[in-house]
């Protein structure tokens, strides 16, 4: 089955990562703009940064036959420091001309401070400027909640296109309030935290996937790329059938991430089995 992997960290990954995915119906990996696992000082780090997974990185994923593509942004972990955070939004405009960059991300929200709010509002003003896609990063754990609602209240108050944004990291407490506002929404595997293959089925089996997008991150923690394939064999359990998880691993992130035409990667058509409905469970 061919998949598409739209949130992974491939700075902080193996070759050999590539290729297991690559044998395992993996055709394209979307890199969104990361921490480095401490507070960068310079804005040239971020920049060589971006050169990094907007040119080498594609080369080496292209050894395996997978496509790859990338975000830019000042991750929010990182942008407590406004100043900083606006000397690199200044020059990010000159990697949205890069043929793999596909807009900007991961902004948003890590402890929700003043300070953050505001450069998660400027990298929207900016992908908006330049009508660049947008992948927003929610907060961990206790911050969830409060968090996801500091983003929608931000997006209300800004003229946005919502189908061109995704809130990522949703959870059963802020999934339904993210995707009624029109935005498609990401549910990250994790091992430990964030969401895990069985919530993300059990999510699915309630609301249905239209807009939903499944991925399984890997970063410097505890995480695994290979949740998405748990993920698949938990709603083949389930009874979804092959062409529903086509549409939800494959399709679902081409129709999203097409909107940026650099990405050329066509859903598959499927048709329903057994009369199901595709973006119902």
């Amino acid at each position: 089955m061919r998949m598409i992997q739209p949130h992974y960290h491939a700075i902080a990954r193996t070759a050999q990562d590539y290729e297991r995915m690559a044998m395992s119906g993996v055709v394209a990996v979307v890199e969104p703009a990361f921490w480095a696992g401490f507070d960068r000082k310079y804005p040239e780090t971020f920049l060589d940064y971006f050169r990094q997974i907007s040119e080498f990185e594609p080369t080496r994923a292209a050894e395996y036959g997978i496509r790859h593509w990338c975000w830019v942004a000042v991750n929010p972990k990182e942008a407590e420091n406004r100043e900083l955070s606006r000397v690199v939004l200044d020059q990010m405009p000159e990697f949205f001309q890069k043929p793999t960059v596909l807009g900007v991300g991961e902004t948003g929200l890590h402890k929700s401070t003043p300070n953050e709010c505001e450069i998660f509002q400027a990298h929207v003003e900016l992908a908006m400027k330049h009508d660049q896609l947008v992948l927003i990063h929610t907060p961990h754990l206790a911050d969830k909640l409060h968090g996801t609602k500091k983003v929608l209240e931000i997006l209300k108050g800004m003229n946005v296109k919502p189908e061109r944004i995704w809130i990522d990291h949703v959870e059963e407490h802020t999934f339904a309030m993210a995707r009624d506002a029109g935005y498609w929404v990401g549910m990250t595997l994790y091992p430990i935290t964030k969401c895990s293959p069985r919530r993300a089925a059990d999510l699915v089996d309630r609301y249905g996937y239209e807009r939903v997008l499944i991925n399984s991150s890997a970063d410097w923690g505890p995480s695994d790329p290979f949740l998405i394939h748990e993920c698949v064999l938990e709603m083949k359990r389930r009874g979804y059938s092959l062409n529903q998880l086509i549409d939800i691993f494959h399709n679902n992130p081409a129709r999203f991430l097409g909107q940026n035409p650099k990405f050329d990667i066509e859903p598959i058509e499927v048709r329903p089995l057994n009369g199901a409905k595709p973006g119902s469970a």
